[in-house]
Formats: structure tokens, sequence, C-alpha cells
């Protein structure tokens, strides 16, 4: 985890994981091997929030490790940035047994460790990858009725100063599309380019 000029930030964060590895707050403690708290930079201008940890993350603790985040790294490399020069998390700590689909009152019992994450680090942008981390952000920002498909707003930009701070909110679709259908590919560097240009207003 990369070095934060300001300790209090990190304190905060290490309190933040403390917690988390010994949550309990719903069942999916019961079956995980590793909880995956985030990853990155403590002074991120950008932090990207996926879902859930999968397989390969539960087995490491690392956030986006297997395919889908090799595919994030080809991203990130596409406009100039670092891994190390970024946060990256999920909206639950924990692996969703067979890989399923976060459930409600999992998010609500999980995402009180994001917000606190969120608020600690006080990014510039957040880029919920994804259906469920984008629905629950933009519900969160008042942006109700913006909310649909990410088909229909990824790599739109959001100005919010609800919910914690005062940052741009940039959907966009979960690298994972790209294992699933590589002509997504394009797709996902152009959004990435909007990401880019936001980093050099």
């Amino acid at each position: 985890m990369a070095d934060s000029k300001n300790k209090e930030v990190d304190e905060k964060l290490r309190e933040i994981k403390e917690e988390v590895v010994n949550c309990k707050k719903c069942s999916l403690y019961k079956n995980r091997n590793l909880p995956v708290v985030g990853e990155g930079s403590h002074d991120a201008d950008i932090v990207f929030i996926g879902e859930a940890p999968g397989k390969n993350e539960d087995q490491t603790g690392r956030p986006f490790c297997g395919r889908a985040g090799g595919i994030l790294d080809k991203l990130l490399d596409s406009i100039d940035l670092k891994r190390e020069n970024v946060y990256i998390c999920n909206i639950l700590k924990c692996k969703p047994p067979g890989n399923r689909d976060p459930q409600k009152g999992e998010i609500r019992s999980c995402t009180p460790y994001l917000q606190r994450q969120l608020k600690a680090i006080s990014p510039t942008i957040i880029s919920p990858l994804g259906k469920y981390a984008m629905e629950f952000l933009m519900n969160k920002c008042g942006l109700e009725e913006e909310v649909k498909g990410i088909s229909k707003i990824h790599g739109k930009i959001y100005e919010t100063k609800a919910f914690i701070l005062d940052a741009k909110l940039i959907p966009l679709y979960h690298p994972a599309v790209a294992t699933y259908n590589p002509n997504m590919m394009d797709t996902l560097k152009e959004d990435f380019q909007i990401l880019k240009e936001v980093i050099e207003e």
C-alpha cells in the first residue's frame, strides 16, 4: 500500500481495515478467506470502486487481481496512470458465494466502510465500475433521477456536492465486460480517455 503524506489519513484507513478484518455484520465473513479492504495511494485523486471480490481477490486480499484486474491495469496504462497512484476498492469487502451479485442487506452492512474510506481519501474523481457500485453511489450522491443502465451513462461526468465530498462521479463499465466481449475494450479505452481529460483539467 502506498505511503501517504497525511498520517491522519493512514490511521483512519488502518482503523477501517482492522474493523473489516473483524467484521461479522453479514454472513459473508463465514466463507471468506481474506477480506478485500482496498489498495493504492492514500492521496489518490481517483478512487475506482467495483462491486465485490472474486475468487482471486478472496485468496490474495487484493482488489482486481484476476482477469478483470489485468484489463484495469491496461486501461490505466492507456492514460499513463500507475495503479499505485490510484485507490481501488469494492462496495463489498467479502466475496459472495458462487460469485453471485451483492444483496441489498450486504450492501447496507458493508458500505459504511466505503463511505469512511472515501471521506478519508477525499478524491476529486470517483469512478464506480459496473451496475451495483454505480447505483449505490449515484443514489448516495443525490443523483437518483440520473440512474439508468450502465450502457446509457458510462463515461458521463456528474458533479456532486452531496454524500461526503465535492467530487466528480464518472460511472464506467466494469472491466470484466471485456473478458466476455473483447470488442468492449475500445469502449473502455474511450471512457478512460474521458477520465484523463478530467484529470488534466
